[in-house]
Parts: C-alpha cells; sequence; structure tokens
C-alpha cells in the first residue's frame, strides 16, 4: 500500500480507482445498490465541468429547459430500435398514490422521446428552426455492473436535443456538439481525445450515426467520455415532428442529441491520477491553490497568520480558487498528504522563516519530489501563481498525449490485433460489420471504439481489407479494452 493507504495502480488498477474516489472524499455508496453519494468536493468538480460545458452550449445558441423524470411506456415502444436496445436498463413505475397505473411510466434513461413528443407541439414552420435545447438532468439505467462515476444505476448529465429544416444542418450540429466535447475535453479536463464515428453495433439505439470522443485512461483502457448522435428522420417520423416549409409544404424534421455525464469525473481521475492519489487540472479543480501555515506556537502562529491572510486575500482578490487549511489538530505533513490525494493542483506553504525572508515555498502536484518544490518572492506572488496554474494545466496535457501517442499502435492482421489489445489501441483495417468486431470480444476483450475522423477523411485504397476477416474494409477503426 502507498503512504496513504492507496492501492498501487500496478497492483490493481481497479482498487487504486475505488480507493481514491473514496479517500480523496468526491463520492460514496449509496444504500441502494449500484447508486452514488456524491459528496461536496466532487460535486463542484462536477460543478466546474458543468460551467464550461454550459457557457459553450448557450455560445452556440443552445438554451437550456427541463423535462419530465417519468415518460409513459409507450413512448419508449414508438422506436423499436430505441426500446430494444434500453430495454434491459429500464425501471419501470407501475403504482402511483397506491393503486397500479393505467400505463407504466418509464424512469427517465434518456430523453428523446418525450422531446420529440414536445418537439411536435413546439414546431410548426420553418420560421420555428433550428430548435436548439439542453437539459441538465439526472438519468436511470439499471446497470448490472457498478463502478463510481463510470457506471451507475443513477447518474447525472446533459442532453441536448435539436430539430432541423435538412440533414446537413443536423449533421453539421452533430459534428458541432462533437467538436465542442473535444474543446471541453482538451482544454479543461487535459485529455487529449480521439473523434470519430461509432459503428453500426456500437451506435446510440435509434440513431442514423453516433459519433464520440474516446480518452485513454492511466491503465491504457479507453473511455467513451461524450457522444453526438445524428438521428436523421427516425424520431420525426415516429413523434410526427412536422415543419411547413418555404413552399408551404409538410416536411419532417432532422434531429440530434448529443450528452456528457458525470463519467467525466471518472475520465478525469484515470487519465490524471498516481499512487499519491487525484492529480486535477487546474482548470476544473474545486481549490487550485491551498495554504498550509507553517508555525510551532502562538508568536510565530500570529506572525505567520498576519501573512497568510494577506496572500490569501490577494489571490481570492483575483478569483483564484483558494482555500487555507488552518486545521491546528494536524500535523503539516499529514495535509501535505490530504492535499496530494485530494488532487490540488499548486500547494503554499507560509512559515516563520518564510515571513523573516518575504518568500513562499510552492510545491506543484503535477511534478513529484523535489523537481515540483520551489521558493519564490512573496512580492508578485499573482503572476507567479498564474502562471503556475497554466504552466501545470499545459503540462498535465502534454503528459496525457504523450503516453496516449506512444500506446497507439497500427495493425496489419488479427495477430497484430491480439499482441496489442492487452496493452493498448490498435488502429486497423475494420469491415464493421457485427461477426468481426464479436469476434474480437470474445478473444481478446477489446472492443470497436470508433473510425477516427481525422484518418478516414481521405478516400480508402480500393483493396483495403478487414484485418480480421478480409472483407472490405469500411476505413480505419481503433480496438481497446474498454470502460
Amino acid at each position: 500500500m502507498s503512504q496513504q493507504g492507496v492501492t498501487p495502480q500496478s497492483e490493481d488498477y481497479s482498487k487504486w480507482y475505488t480507493d481514491v474516489v473514496l479517500k480523496s472524499n468526491l463520492a460514496d455508496y449509496a444504500p441502494v445498490r449500484g447508486c452514488m453519494i456524491i459528496k461536496p468536493y466532487g460535486y463542484e468538480l462536477w460543478e466546474n465541468i458543468k460551467a464550461e460545458l454550459d457557457k459553450r452550449f448557450k455560445a452556440t445558441g443552445h438554451q437550456n429547459a427541463y423535462f419530465p423524470l417519468f415518460i409513459p411506456m409507450s413512448f419508449l415502444q414508438k422506436e423499436a430500435e430505441h426500446v430494444e436496445g434500453f430495454s434491459p436498463e429500464l425501471a419501470v413505475v407501475t403504482i402511483g398514490g397506491g393503486e397500479k397505473l393505467e400505463e407504466p411510466l418509464v424512469v427517465r434513461p434518456t430523453s428523446e422521446t418525450v422531446i420529440g413528443h414536445t418537439f411536435s407541439q413546439w414546431v410548426q414552420s420553418y420560421r420555428d428552426l433550428p430548435l436548439l435545447i439542453n437539459q441538465w438532468a439526472n438519468v436511470v439505467r439499471w446497470e448490472m455492473r457498478t463502478r463510481l462515476f463510470l457506471r451507475t444505476t443513477e447518474f447525472l448529465w446533459q442532453e441536448g436535443h435539436t430539430a432541423h429544416e435538412t440533414y446537413e444542418e443536423a449533421q453539421e450540429e452533430t459534428l458541432r456538439m462533437l467538436e465542442i466535447y473535444e474543446d471541453f475535453a482538451v482544454n479543461e479536463a487535459a485529455i487529449p481525445v480521439i473523434k470519430g464515428r461509432k459503428s453500426n453495433q456500437e451506435k446510440f439505439a435509434g440513431a442514423d450515426a453516433s459519433y464520440t470522443i474516446e480518452g485513454m485512461m492511466g491503465n491504457k483502457w479507453a473511455l467513451q467520455m461524450g457522444t453526438s448522435h445524428n438521428l436523421g428522420q427516425n424520431f420525426a417520423r415516429v413523434f410526427d415532428i412536422k415543419y411547413l416549409d418555404k413552399k408551404n409544404e409538410q416536411q419532417y424534421c432532422w434531429t440530434t442529441s448529443w450528452g456528457v455525464s458525470t463519467r467525466m469525473v471518472g475520465a478525469i481521475i484515470m487519465a490524471h491520477g498516481d499512487d499519491k492519489g487525484l492529480r486535477l487540472p487546474p482548470r476544473i479543480a474545486p481549490i487550485q491553490v491551498v495554504l498550509v501555515p507553517i508555525y510551532k506556537n502562538e508568536e510565530e502562529k500570529a506572525r505567520v497568520m498576519h501573512v497568510v491572510g494577506r496572500v490569501a486575500d490577494s489571490l481570492l482578490a483575483v478569483r483564484i480558487r483558494l482555500h487555507v487549511d488552518d486545521r491546528e489538530e494536524l500535523t503539516p505533513g499529514f495535509k501535505f498528504n490530504d492535499w496530494e490525494m485530494r488532487g490540488v493542483p499548486l500547494r503554499m506553504e507560509i512559515g516563520p522563516k518564510d515571513v523573516t525572508n518575504e518568500t513562499i515555498a510552492l510545491a506543484r502536484r503535477d511534478i513529484p519530489g523535489k523537481e515540483g518544490k520551489q521558493i519564490v518572492p512573496q512580492e508578485g506572488i499573482i503572476a507567479t501563481v498564474m502562471r503556475l496554474l497554466n504552466e501545470i494545466q499545459h503540462g498535465m496535457l502534454r503528459q496525457a498525449r504523450t503516453f496516449r501517442d506512444a500506446n497507439l499502435h497500427e495493425v496489419e492482421d488479427y495477430e497484430g490485433l491480439k499482441r496489442v489489445a492487452d496493452d493498448g489501441w490498435a488502429l486497423m483495417w475494420h469491415c464493421g460489420t457485427a461477426e468481426c468486431e464479436r469476434r474480437v470480444q470474445e478473444e481478446t476483450k477489446a472492443s470497436s471504439r470508433c473510425f477516427p475522423l481525422d484518418l478516414n477523411k481521405e478516400e480508402k485504397p480500393k483493396d483495403a481489407r478487414c484485418a480480421v476477416c478480409g472483407k472490405p474494409a469500411q476505413g480505419k477503426a481503433y480496438f481497446a479494452r474498454a470502460y
């Protein structure tokens, strides 16, 4: 066990993950199996994620709304592929107010159906389009195998739903939102992702096409961090979402949906964490800087806390998220370990020598040991902290990208895929069929992650063949073990 009682990643990565979630005060188990309690520190991290995404949604013309938690069972049954895809995961209410309901109600697994029903009433003319709606909500999917943040029975998310005049506009929206997810992942969460199209087997139930951002976690497994779906006219036809076009003719709308959930918290933990616990990117960290006063007696305390108060006020004034750890019953060493566990990007220490020398001791969470420590002047501390937070943010992205790129491998045949699948991602020509994906998963436990958009821009060679079965390939696809 490491110093903080966390199982080392090399010993048991799954246990390491659970240890970190619990010991860093992000979440706890709920009385209901498969559910979680998000603790204040974890919820503040989610709020920061939510704020950054919401800002991007509104900048592209989307408005927030809220739709009911309960959905009539008949709504889900209208779209055959949709109900088939979600049927095993549904939580169904059959009794309300002590009486059997005339129609069972489904606890929201996703909202395409109820929003489709509503859109049919809101949209009358081409003047009502595009309709760009987002919802922040909770959803329930009855999962058999659960893991905190990554896969829980109830989780929090946002789900965007839009309606358009043409296929081209819907496709543009689908890819625009995928790019927003990528922008957030890279620039806020410091996680490099691969944008791609899901295979038919992996796409959202009822969609024409699904797109994803896939991130590589610290154990080299893949995590689907966000998805964007072009629903075509499937839900528009089922729910009669029509508009009167400029020629005064009735047309079906083209719709999309897209979502990111609290799984993003799990991605941040696994993409950046180490054996000491969390490592949080400064831009979304609940606490960016922790200030630890160090003193041995009341005289030293008075001198130190005077400087601590002045430094804290100056940093808080420029909206740096700072916390002063003035817990007197704990040693400085314990505090250092505690804040390392919680992943605070920058630690400041002020003791009697610092007061005399007008200095501050700093320790970066992203660089372990002595290399990450330095003594800086108190004068100009705002500029110093801002510079270091920016360096930490970019440094974490650089580390994650270097790690990912070192574990992406292009393979020419099935033997190559089998060699790579246990310890990285394999890029290969893929036919896209269910048979090949089933065989790969059964024999290697790797699944189809996506056809990466940037590697499938050019027309594929006519002789491109699937590395598994030898049939004509749809394109190049990544396969990897995944959560």
